[in-house]
């Protein structure tokens, strides 16, 4: 069997490294509210609720008060006993707390509640995909996974880059389509179409 020289295995090894750092930024935005950006960094900030997000409430010593809940259209939640508490753009903690305090208002004494997220909100795939719609979020989403899920890219697809409206968020930005590209729960993703 042949074997490399040094000098060129050096080269092939710096060859490769390049190949694996993902697509070169695009020039154009073709249609984008902002010019194309590297992968968006994940917020560091904690997950903040939304409608659809669904919940598992538990209030200690209150079984009549513990269950699974969704954060509805409004952003609120609807407890049993106390009515509707917002959810919408709080942290989990920060919705912990505020029900802690409805709960203090005149119903319980020393209330302690938990609350994590069992399901979040879906996030929206359309544009140049095999089968286009809305699908569930799973925790560490990627672009490349969400084309994945909705059955891979049609043959005009555009694969440098991908469109994406953060929820809450007016319009889409256009981002570099690499295999670390985030999606957050209630994002809506557009593949467009390439310019041959």
């Amino acid at each position: 069997m042949r074997t490399l020289s040094f000098p060129f295995a050096i080269f092939v090894a710096i060859l490769l490294a390049s190949c694996s750092t993902g697509p070169v930024p695009s020039g154009g935005s073709s249609g984008a509210s902002s010019t194309t950006q590297s992968a968006p960094v994940r917020s560091t900030g904690e997950y903040r609720l939304g409608s659809g997000d669904q919940l598992r409430i538990i209030v200690f010593g209150e079984e009549d008060l513990s269950g699974e809940f969704v954060v509805d259209g409004s952003g609120q939640v609807s407890v049993p006993l106390v009515g509707e508490v917002p959810a919408s753009g709080k942290t989990v903690r920060d919705f912990q707390r505020a029900l802690e305090a409805k709960l203090k208002e005149g119903y319980l004494k020393d209330p302690r509640v938990s609350a994590e997220v069992l399901n979040f909100r879906p996030f929206y795939i359309l544009g140049e995909v095999t089968t286009p719609g809305e699908y569930p979020y799973l925790s560490g989403l990627t672009v490349m996974n969400a084309v994945a899920t909705a059955e891979g890219f049609t043959y005009r697809a555009d694969t440098r880059k991908v469109f994406i409206k953060r929820a809450g968020e007016v319009g889409e930005r256009a981002y570099d389509l690499t295999t670390e590209t985030p999606v957050e729960p209630g994002d809506t993703i557009r593949i467009a179409e390439r310019f041959f």
